[in-house]
């Protein structure tokens, strides 16, 4: 059995499950509640039920009283539907809305994904959630006071790990000990979320999305969320790479085109003899910039190395776009001695 949560003011409305918390059916929908720990104990999840009965499966949680639960107030990620709901809830539509938090985190897993990129989760304590929008970044702070900033590759909704896209920098110390002697339990210190690369949520503009290298990650994470929440407006991707092995999630945005408004191309800078390619080679601004004639009903999303950034952000200029519709993640690497 399930039934139907209407949020108010926004008017936003999901299907619950009969047994599923309210946050984790709003978050699995793609909405943006507010929240922090998630288990019930620090009370930032607070909403109002206007209409309908919730229950809570091992009685009234500790950040909520008794007065207030007599009031219609409710702990969203813990409370559970017994008919339809109306509550009256905060969404968040701003990155600075969400709240900056330092904590530590652990390393679960290191997946290579190609010769110098390595996917990295990590998983805070069992009583934390990070609360992020897709698109923003994480600081992790090194022992010395120096920090590493890393774009946030999954999708709130998957916000069970922390995923970031690693890739290997020549003489990095920190991407170094990342490939040559992190492991897995490691524990590191992070803070976040930080950065205003999200989702326009609010826009009906097509999308232009484009990547160069582990700039994939956080347009990732903002594609994943948009097809999340079920938005239907055209998307276009163009990812670059140097040689087809850097393609190193080629099957996701290949499999995101089964939607109809999802469009896809990789372009290769310097293809090798044995790839074989068949598809876009050059630049990946240049290649975007041959397919749009006028830019001026679209936004443009970029994100990777600052040269490519710059070069996205100059060509669809000319292209006719204002400078209110392009948003960037421009990966500067720190130049503290390493």
């Amino acid at each position: 059995m399930s039934f139907k949560v209407t949020l108010e003011p926004s008017g936003h409305s999901f299907d619950i499950e009969e047994n599923e918390v309210v946050l984790d059916a709003a978050i699995r929908h793609g909405l943006s509640l507010q929240y922090g720990c998630r288990n019930g104990v620090c009370g930032a999840c607070v909403g109002k039920v206007v209409e309908g009965k919730i229950g809570y499966e091992n009685g009234l949680p500790g950040a909520i009283s008794e007065a207030e639960d007599a009031v219609g107030q409710a702990l969203l990620c813990c409370a559970k539907a017994k008919t339809d709901l109306v509550i009256e809830a905060h969404e968040i539509g701003a990155a600075s809305e969400v709240k900056v938090r330092k904590m530590p985190s652990r390393v679960v897993k290191l997946e290579r994904l190609a010769d110098d990129v390595i996917c990295l989760y990590l998983k805070l304590p069992d009583t934390e959630r990070m609360q992020f929008l897709a698109g923003q970044y994480i600081d992790i702070l090194l022992q010395d006071g120096r920090r590493r900033s890393f774009s946030i590759a999954n999708a709130p909704h998957n916000d069970e790990f922390i995923e970031l896209h690693v890739r290997l920098i020549e003489g990095g110390e920190f991407t170094g000990h990342v490939f040559e002697t992190m492991q897995e339990k490691d524990i590191l210190r992070i803070e976040g979320p930080f950065g205003n690369f999200t989702l326009q949520e609010a826009s009906d503009r097509p999308m232009i999305f484009v990547a160069g290298g582990t700039g994939f990650g956080p347009i990732k994470g903002i594609i994943e969320h948009a097809l999340q929440e079920g938005v239907t407006r055209p998307m276009f991707l163009y990812w670059g790479v140097r040689a087809k092995a850097d393609l190193y999630l080629n099957d996701l945005p290949e499999a995101w085109q089964q939607q109809e408004n999802v469009s896809y191309v990789p372009v290769l800078s310097e293809p090798k003899e044995s790839d074989e390619w068949q598809g876009r080679t050059g630049l990946v601004h240049e290649a975007m910039m041959q397919d749009f004639a006028s830019l001026t009903s679209y936004e443009v999303y970029a994100s990777g190395p600052p040269v490519m950034v710059e070069a996205v952000r100059q060509g669809v200029a000319l292209k006719g776009l204002a400078g209110k519709y392009f948003y960037f993640d421009s990966f500067e690497f720190a130049n503290d001695g390493n």
